[in-house]
């Protein structure tokens, strides 16, 4: 921990000689315009990744990136960052080589994981033929986690708390993006919902509209 908090003090330290202003200016405001929901892996940090200063993308990671309908912590976040902060973009990131995705392909019994790796293991079963089709295991692995990643835009996207910002006419779209370990490299899948016709009418949710 002494070491840490030495890394801690030195950073700041940086920080401020470069730039006076940057923690006074991080502590009035928070005002990102990106939602990031990445996966837990301590290979994968958001901020670094994007190149953002800290404020400029809000973060929630879990294993293998996923957008679960009953998971309070997730919905709160994402609440949090639609309602209050009124991010235009939400970015779900997955990458290649994702031990959550691997598990859940496997047959080895892991614990607890194994009932967050159940939602995965759906994905793969209802898109059993295309990840089959796969040239071999590491391609099935990869597909199988560009599938998840769309899994749950689609997910984030018919969530209440989604549509109602729709309906208030606020500008706010989803997007699926992948993340390559070995160059650095973020992978555009082109999966993206911006409105509620893209997200299937028997999803869709109407809101009253309320009177200031």
């Amino acid at each position: 921990m002494d070491d840490l908090l030495a890394r801690n003090r030195a950073w700041a330290a940086r920080r401020t000689a470069a730039d006076p202003d940057f923690f006074p200016r991080l502590s009035r405001q928070q005002a990102p315009r990106y939602f990031w929901l990445g996966c837990s892996d301590s290979r994968v940090p958001a901020n670094e990744i994007l190149d953002l200063d800290p404020g400029e993308v809000f973060v929630h990671r879990n294993v293998a990136n996923l957008a679960v309908h009953n998971d309070l912590n997730f919905l709160s976040v994402l609440q949090f960052a639609v309602d209050v902060l009124r991010v235009e973009h939400v970015i779900v990131t997955g990458h290649y080589g994702c031990g959550g995705v691997r598990a859940a392909l496997g047959q080895q019994r892991l614990g607890i994981v194994d009932y967050w790796l159940r939602y995965i293991r759906d994905v793969h079963e209802r898109y059993r033929e295309a990840i089959e089709a796969a040239a071999g295991p590491e391609e099935r692995e990869d597909r199988l986690c560009e599938l998840n990643v769309e899994t749950q835009v689609m997910n984030i996207a018919r969530t209440p708390i989604v549509q109602a910002a729709w309906a208030r006419g606020q500008a706010l779209t989803m997007h699926g993006l992948v993340y390559r370990l070995h160059d650095g490299i973020l992978h555009d899948l082109g999966y993206r919902v911006s409105r509620p016709e893209e997200i299937g009418e028997p999803h869709q949710l109407t809101f009253r509209r309320r009177r200031d």
